[in-house]
């Protein structure tokens, strides 16, 4: 019970990933609170210059949803480009995560993850969204061509 205890309070001080908000639009109107939405977020690759990625996913509304103790669905789709010539800052593993948000108070994460195909010389992005207990096996992936010579 304290290790549960425990956990639950770790998980109650992530702060969600830093991504941009480009727009959203309604799917659900609410009579009180905000309306359900689809929102579109960008981020950039913080170990590689010259991708960003942006990522759609389903948000909650009503009351719930205003005081931030909604559950999002596990919903999300994600599209990356290569943005500018590519350069890799510094070294990843494969399967890095490079995008975490919360999408419930405590127990639910979407988030994004890296992989490099070096035969084809390509990334690969992944999105999921996971839960403390069990995961969702709603996923999409989106992926770049590391293009050698970019804008000639």
């Amino acid at each position: 019970m304290r290790l549960a205890l425990s956990i639950l309070i770790a998980f109650s001080f992530i702060q969600p990933a830093a991504a941009e908000e480009i727009g959203s639009v309604s799917t659900v109107f609410k009579l009180v609170g905000p309306n359900d939405k689809i929102v579109i977020e960008a981020f950039d690759d913080p170990k590689i210059e010259g991708v960003t990625c942006h990522l759609s996913r389903a948000t909650k509304g009503g009351i719930s949803g205003a005081i931030g103790v909604a559950e999002d669905t596990s919903d999300a789709s994600i599209a990356c480009r290569q943005v500018g010539p590519i350069r890799f800052l510094e070294e990843f593993d494969e399967g890095e995560r490079v995008f975490k948000e919360r999408t419930s108070v405590l127990f639910k994460t979407i988030q994004v993850v890296r992989f490099l195909d070096k035969k084809r010389n390509v990334l690969i992005y992944l999105v999921y969204s996971d839960k403390l207990v069990e995961g969702s096996p709603k996923n999409a992936i989106s992926t770049v061509p590391i293009m050698p010579n970019w804008g000639q």
